[in-house]
């Protein structure tokens, strides 16, 4: 049995191709894993869309109609700096809805992993830097409140801190926020996390490896979580328009395959979600996304999950 993977055909709507964010990245990841063989389309999971109650757990109702409707303030919409269009609507609750299924086949199975997802900028009542709704807020509040879990930890490697994610979790203490990212780089007024890891610019492979392995090997045994939330961000590689650290990709698969190695090997589940990344050559960037579903499988492959 290959690791469960969750793709729809909604994830990249019709988009300006000058556009800053590489709508079209998801499609052409999904493309990638099925010419590397990975994968078949047929194979991939199709998720419906998130209830608007679910979405609620983790926002206000106000925001989420305003935003369905193309009603955002001229304010929110600068924040979020993605066009509004119902197909764009539409995608993200698709979005939100395939992380959420991705962290049940995780529960079921022991590893899934999203080719979306990872929207951690998104805060309660508005949006910020092209995220809308926090899937990793509304997944943790939903399994917490529907009793899958006991505990959630969020390890978010995308190489910007999760802000909205640690805002919107404040005050949910069996949801565990943890961002490793560049000190300095976007936002520029940082939240709390639980556990706030900044990095110096220029980081490369070994000693950012160190800290991801120092950190689990920490975080993991004091919390003892019943699910990982994995962002698996690929800003921080060196080629990334928008990242500052120095990864490669040998880099990344290192890094994705020692979360779930650390994750799988304490017996507790977890979800990966893509998270950022930024390039105008867009294969090149659906290729460094598909490391984390390669890795995956390999992990997926020597563990026995299945």
């Amino acid at each position: 049995m290959p690791v469960p993977l969750i793709y729809h055909d909604d994830y990249s709507p019709e988009f300006p191709a000058e556009h800053r964010f590489p709508m079209d990245k998801f499609r052409l990841l999904r493309d990638h894993l099925v010419e590397s063989g990975l994968t078949r389309d047929t194979a991939l999971l199709r998720p419906q869309l998130c209830p608007v109650d679910i979405l609620a757990l983790a926002h206000d109702r106000t925001y989420i109609e305003r935003y369905m409707a193309g009603e955002l303030a001229r304010e929110d919409q600068r924040r979020l700096g993605l066009p509004w269009s119902e197909a764009l609507a539409r995608r993200t609750v698709r979005a939100v809805g395939g992380s959420l299924l991705a962290a049940e086949q995780a529960l079921e199975h022991g590893l899934a992993c999203h080719l979306a997802g990872g929207t951690h900028h998104a805060h309660y009542d508005h949006p910020a830097g092209f995220c809308i709704f926090n899937d990793l807020a509304v997944i943790s509040h939903y399994l917490l409140e529907t009793g899958r879990v006991s505990r959630v930890l969020i390890f978010d490697c995308d190489v910007h801190q999760g802000d909205g994610t640690a805002r919107i979790l404040e005050h949910t203490p069996d949801a565990i926020t943890v961002s490793l990212h560049c000190g300095k780089n976007f936002p520029a007024r940082k939240a709390q996390s639980d556990w706030d890891i900044g990095l110096p610019m220029g980081m490369g492979d070994a000693a950012y490896l160190q800290v991801v392995d120092e950190a689990l090997n920490y975080l993991l045994p004091l919390y003892q979580p019943d699910l990982v939330l994995y962002d698996a961000g690929v800003d921080v590689h060196k080629d990334d328009a928008l990242g500052y650290l120095k990864l490669t990709d040998a880099g990344v698969a290192a890094r994705d395959e020692n979360v779930m190695r650390h994750c799988l090997g304490r017996d507790i589940p977890v979800v990966g979600v893509i998270g950022g990344g930024y390039s105008k050559d867009r294969k090149a960037l659906a290729q460094r996304h598909g490391i984390l579903h390669h890795s995956a499988q390999k992990v997926w492959a020597s563990s026995g999950c299945y």
